[in-house]
């Protein structure tokens, strides 16, 4: 066990089922009233139920790595035409500010899109695109709330609105995000795909919607593409999953076969002790720093290495 890993297990407070609880509650399971009240059994000597509920909670202000208004990048908020979605969708655009300051002309840049959980396009997604942009790429997040407000400053009101959305629009609104990111001037005509959960699982359906016009995909902890469907894929993926979360980690397997057997470039990391939502370091006893810092590593190598010139 790395001491990165030693440590992130020393600052748990909460039982591992509590955290399991917490993912059912952001995930739409179950509603806020029975998550708060099945977390009062995990209280623990010295823990009250509110310090239980608030340790499990988002806390987007210490998750944050970027500030908004970092000098070292350009970032606006941009609406993209999905006719065959919900008819447009809003996202959070960044480029790193080095790449358009030297010169009249943009620098072409690989794009991104980052795909947030099933909440909307809250802190810690924009945070990630703003990290990635640092990195030297152009990023899109996508908000597949725009239709119904946007992402609502709460994640449990962001998962009922998520919840009420047609699927089929949902993820036509995030091709069309990818395919006009694509076709920027300042894109390199090269873009990937990351998520999480929800996002995760879009990675891996954009990978089998785009073939050969998606380069690359790094999903984290997100649900496989149908094995029928794999064939389509052409982009180089890259599977992050916690050891811990269990049903995903169960199900890698014969994700792995259908991709071997389709002939597509691919790897796959299995971080031991890591939860699902290890990257998210809003969420500090999902979080797993050995983790999240090899995987960051890991999909900034693979993108470089699938979606440069």
């Amino acid at each position: 066990m790395s001491s990165k890993e030693s440590s992130n297990k020393e600052r748990r407070t909460v039982p591992v089922e509590a955290i399991e609880l917490y993912n059912q509650y952001v995930h739409g399971e179950i509603s806020r009233r029975t998550f708060l009240n099945r977390a009062k059994q995990f209280v623990v000597a010295g823990l009250t139920a509110g310090a239980l509920v608030e340790a499990l909670m988002p806390n987007y202000a210490m998750g944050q790595q970027i500030a908004r208004d970092d000098e070292r990048i350009r970032a606006s908020y941009v609406t993209v035409p999905s006719p065959q979605g919900h008819g447009y969708i809003r996202g959070y655009l960044v480029r790193p500010y080095s790449a358009d300051s030297r010169s009249e002309t943009p620098t072409k840049l690989p794009g991104i899109i980052v795909v947030h959980e099933n909440r909307g396009l809250n802190p810690h997604t924009e945070d990630v695109a703003r990290r990635l942009a640092l990195a030297n790429f152009m990023t899109f997040a996508p908000d597949v709330l725009t239709s119904v407000g946007g992402y609502p400053g709460d994640d449990y009101q962001g998962g009922q609105l998520f919840s009420s959305l047609d699927a089929g629009k949902r993820f036509e609104d995030i091709v069309a995000a990818a395919l006009w990111l694509k076709g920027r001037d300042d894109c390199n005509g090269k873009i990937g795909a990351t998520g999480f959960c929800y996002g995760g699982g879009v990675s891996n359906q954009l990978a089998v919607r785009l073939g050969a016009d998606l380069a690359a995909a790094v999903p984290f902890y997100g649900g496989a593409a149908p094995e029928a469907d794999v064939p389509n894929i052409k982009a180089a993926i890259l599977v992050q999953h916690g050891e811990l979360d269990t049903r995903l980690v169960e199900a890698w397997p014969a994700y792995e076969a259908a991709l071997k057997a389709a002939g597509v470039t691919y790897d796959a990391d299995i971080h031991p002790g890591a939860l699902h939502g290890f990257f998210n370091d809003a969420t500090p006893e999902r979080y797993n720093e050995a983790a999240a810092t090899l995987a960051w590593t890991r999909m900034v190598d693979w993108f470089n290495t699938y979606t440069r010139t």
